[in-house]
């Protein structure tokens, strides 16, 4: 009769810790969520130091998205669509936002990137944070053109460039420069599509 008991017992505790272990779950989804969409609102402040304490536990990510962020504020990127951060995983979230960018517009071309944020979690704090971008192939087109013709242009604010480089305002600027050199050139696609079409640029 004791085992019957115990048995009965065992039976009606393990529902209910499959019950408690999804609601934990769901818990966690979606404090990761509040968190990611509290540092996308970091990163677009442009608070640095606020970003830095964000990424304790991700020490490794620090050079590349705190570059990044100095990127972004220094080649003015302004929010012209954010979406709301998915939980891919439960402890992964994609945070996506289409921005407006000084690259782009010396480039003369009307195409707003859109940014994307993989971030990892481990016990609710960010273990990494991975950047992906649909831009365009002349965007990287146009930081090989910059770099073949002008590298005096980039060489030294864009030492280090998105691995902890200490001037990635300056470094944006000067590719914001070399872009418009090369879409005023005869390298520049639009260009050589006029050249082949008869017409003057």
């Amino acid at each position: 009769m004791r085992h019957l008991v115990a048995i009965a017992i065992a039976v009606g505790v393990l529902p209910g810790c499959g019950q408690s272990n999804s609601a934990v779950s769901q818990s966690s989804k979606e404090s990761n969520l509040r968190a990611a969409e509290s540092f996308v609102d970091t990163f677009y402040a442009f608070e640095s130091d606020a970003l830095d304490a964000m990424l304790a536990r991700a020490a490794d990510s620090i050079p590349s998205i705190g570059f990044y962020q100095g990127w972004a504020e220094g080649g003015n990127y302004q929010i012209v669509n954010r979406m709301p951060c998915v939980a891919k995983e439960p402890e992964l979230v994609s945070c996506s936002i289409t921005v407006q960018d000084d690259l782009m517009l010396a480039l003369g071309i009307d195409f707003n990137v859109t940014d994307t944020f993989e971030i990892s979690y481990s016990d609710g704090e960010i273990d990494s944070v991975e950047i992906g971008s649909n831009d365009l192939q002349v965007y990287w087109d146009a930081r090989e053109w910059v770099n073949e013709k002008y590298p005096e242009l980039t060489r030294i604010p864009c030492k280090g460039m998105f691995d902890g480089g200490p001037t990635p305002g300056e470094c944006v600027r000067a590719m914001v420069e070399g872009y418009a050199r090369f879409a005023a050139s005869d390298d520049f696609p639009e260009a050589q599509a006029l050249l082949r079409s008869g017409q003057a640029r």
